[in-house]
Formats: C-alpha cells, structure tokens, sequence
C-alpha cells in the first residue's frame, strides 16, 4: 500500500515552524549570552545563525523538489551518493531525533509539573511521569492517521506562535519592569572562539526545517509546496526569534539572561507577576507536544524508505490503508524516545552530541544539491524551485556548519570522538544488515 498525498501547503508550512521552534528558543539564549556578553555580537549570531539556515533552508528546499518522495532525507542522498552513506547519516540523525524528543520531553514535564501535579510528585519521578505520559498520548493521535496528526500539529503551531507573539508584545507595548542589568557578573570571552561556541547552540535552535522533505510522498504538489512551504516557515521563524531574544534583551539584560535558564517564564513572571509565569509555563508544555508530535510524524518517513531498498525489514513500510500510518514504523521510533527517557539526565548535556551529529549530517547531506542538480538536469525549467545565487548560497551553509563542527571538537572533543565512531558503526550496521537481508520477492 502506497502513501496517498493528504499534506498541502498550509500543513507543510506549520511542520517546517514546528520542526523547527521546539524548546531551543526558550533556553539556549541564555548559554548564547555566556559566550557572548557584548549585545551587538549577541544579536549578531542570531542574525548569523538565522541567515545561515536560511541558506541551508533553500538548498534542502531544492533537494526536496528535485527529488519529492517519502523518507527524502535519506532516498535523495542514496540516490545522490551510495545507500550505505545515507544509512550512515540517517541512522545517526534517527538516533539523535530520538534523543532530541526525548530530552525536550523532559524540560516540558519541568516547567508543567509545577502546576499539574501534587508536591509529593514535583521530583524527578513526577517529570518522568509526565513526559512518557505525553509522548504516548501523541503516539495514540498519530496512530489515529496523518491528517489528524497535521491538525494537532496546526493547533499547537499556533498556541506556540500565539506565546511567542504575546511575550514580545507585551514588551513593545510600554516600559517594563526591566531586571537592573548591573544586579549580574557579566561572563563570555566575545572572541571568534565564542563565537563559534555560541553558534553551536543557535543552529541547534534553527535546526529541523531539513526534515520536511520527508513529507514529499505525503504532500499535494510536492514540488511546488514543499520548497514554498520551507522558505515561508524559515522567515516566520527568523522573526519570531529575533523578537523574543529582543524581549529577553529588553527585560532581562544580558547579564539577566546568562543567569535566567528558564527564560520565557521569567520573563513572562516579570511582565504578568506569578500568574503570567504559570500561564507561559504551561503555553511552553504546548510548545513542547508540537515539536514532539512533529518529530512523531516526520521519523517514521525515513524507515519507510530505508525499508523499501531493503535496509530495514518490509514492516517498517507497512502503511494501514485507512489511516495511512505506518504502525510500527511509528511505534519503533516512540519506543526509541521512551527508552532514552529513562536514562537522559539534562538537555545541556546532549547538546554537543546532538548537536555534532546535526553540523555533520547536515553539511555532507547538502553536499548532495551539487550532484542532483546534473541527474536531473532534465528537470530544468520546467517550473520547479531552483537556488537564487547558486552556488553560492550552498557553499556558505556547508562551510559555516564546518565552522561549528570546528567548535565542537575545540569545545568537547570527547563528544566528537564518541559521535565519529557512531557513524563508523553506521557504515558496519549497514554491510551487516544488506549481507542478512534475504531477497524481497517480485512474485
């Protein structure tokens, strides 16, 4: 049973923003601004790190309409390269998705549990509680089909841009009880080293839009709105975080953010007193079941495609006819993030790992824009979406991300070692699992 297109441009459009704003946006400013302290560099690498995915953005937007189908983050670089590189980036990316979802999961149950559960549950057994508890409760709506899946999606995408837009309302609308910036030791080296650091934590909070080609056997007129749908969601996205880092600025100080973790409540708790820090706290939970609800629906893509070159066993494309869902693709890739749930201890912890696979997979992948565009040359003119300013805008992103590669290894080079042998083990799995793999039967 193939995958019947439901997805059109709308839904795309709120899978990128979704894919994207998770609960980086409300924690990482906070580790930008310890490597930074001079505000004009502060916004500066947010500038940077939006414009930068911007550009890498536009170059997976292309893939994506070069090569529409489902699981495109893997068939377009098997197509591109060989299938044994792309089940080297993908298994890894599958790995880290998992444990992105995982830890986010955790941080929402941080802020949620305050005000949903007894205090004899406010520990770490009551977080578990809580976010193994919402990964099954969106597991249950994705099993439910796609379309319904895209709807949750489309409401949670805007209770999230709802929050962001209220919070830097708030601020825009008159002066604000601003924390006296002074009141902080200033921290961050404002050096290219910095930089670089700070960068790691900014492209991890632009990360995600690359997934959307995922969709492209899900999509309406995949060609035209995957690429117009990534390109709308970027720019939605750029906005809405030079605007709340604006906020956090504007209230908190630079000084305020580097000792502010849980930046959106704080400063919702100086705006509205205690009730706006409740409020937020829960509109950031909302938050939180987007990016895992998004991550649900987009994972499952890739064994699907990985099942149909005969890498992963035929179940994994199993799609029930009536819901199009892919049952226990789906549940496999729950079952990941509920098992890591068990042992991940802090989202800051992951960050490097996650973060390395990303700067790593991420540049290699869009290496692949140089290869298909002369497969299908054919394709030319014939109204699909092609790079302005090309090569260009692909060279930029694939040697800022080297950059950041750069500064992980500077930064955490045990990180980087443990990372590089996983995709060395990628490579092993592979030869392994196409030497076992029995012939699929034509008859």
């Amino acid at each position: 049973m193939s995958i019947i297109p439901k997805l059109n441009r709308f839904d795309l459009s709120m899978i990128v923003i979704s894919l994207v704003i998770g609960m980086g946006i409300f924690a990482t400013p906070a580790e930008v601004a310890t490597s930074l302290s001079n505000p004009f560099l502060y916004f500066g690498a947010w500038f940077f790190g939006g414009a930068i995915s911007l550009c890498g953005a536009l170059t997976f937007a292309e893939i994506g309409a070069r090569y529409p189908t489902t699981g495109g983050f893997y068939k377009a670089f098997s197509y591109c390269f060989h299938p044994a590189f792309a089940f080297m980036i993908n298994w890894i990316l599958v790995i880290s998705n998992a444990a992105s979802v995982a830890a986010v999961a955790l941080i929402g149950a941080e802020y949620i549990n305050p005000i949903i559960m007894p205090k004899d549950l406010q520990n770490d057994m009551g977080i578990k509680i809580t976010s193994i508890s919402s990964v099954l409760i969106l597991y249950i709506i994705n099993l439910l089909g796609i379309k319904m899946s895209a709807r949750t999606q489309n409401v949670l995408t805007l209770f999230k841009i709802s929050m962001i837009l209220v919070l830097c309302a708030a601020v825009f609308k008159g002066p604000t009880p601003a924390i006296a910036n002074h009141a902080f030791k200033h921290i961050g080296n404002n050096s290219i080293y910095g930089f670089g650091v700070s960068l790691i934590a900014i492209f991890f909070t632009y990360g995600g839009y690359q997934q959307t080609i995922n969709f492209g056997g899900d999509s309406i007129n995949a060609k035209v709105n995957i690429p117009k749908a990534i390109f709308r969601g970027m720019i939605i996205v750029i906005c809405l975080y030079m605007l709340i880092n604006f906020a956090y600025y504007s209230v908190l100080g630079i000084g305020g953010m580097q000792h502010q973790p849980a930046l959106a409540a704080t400063l919702a708790g100086v705006i509205f007193g205690a009730m706006g820090y409740k409020i937020i706290s829960l509109l950031m939970f909302v938050s939180v079941l987007a990016f895992i609800n998004v991550n649900i629906m987009a994972n499952p893509r890739v064994y699907y495609a990985m099942a149909e070159d005969g890498i992963l066993p035929p179940i994994f494309k199993h799609i029930n006819p009536k819901t199009q869902v892919q049952e226990f693709g789906l549940s496999f890739f729950v079952a990941a993030v509920l098992i890591i749930l068990f042992f991940v201890n802090s989202f800051e912890k992951m960050l490097n790992y996650v973060m390395f696979f990303d700067t790593v997979g991420l540049s290699t992948a869009a290496l692949s824009i140089f290869i298909l565009r002369k497969k299908t040359k054919y394709l030319d003119g014939t109204g699909i979406y092609t790079i302005k300013w090309y090569p260009l805008i692909p060279v930029v992103f694939i040697t800022s991300y080297w950059f950041v590669t750069t500064s992980i290894f500077i930064e955490n080079p045990l990180a980087a070692l443990i990372c590089l042998c996983a995709f060395a083990a990628g490579l092993v799995i592979y030869f392994i699992t196409k030497r076992t793999q029995k012939p699929i039967s034509t008859s």
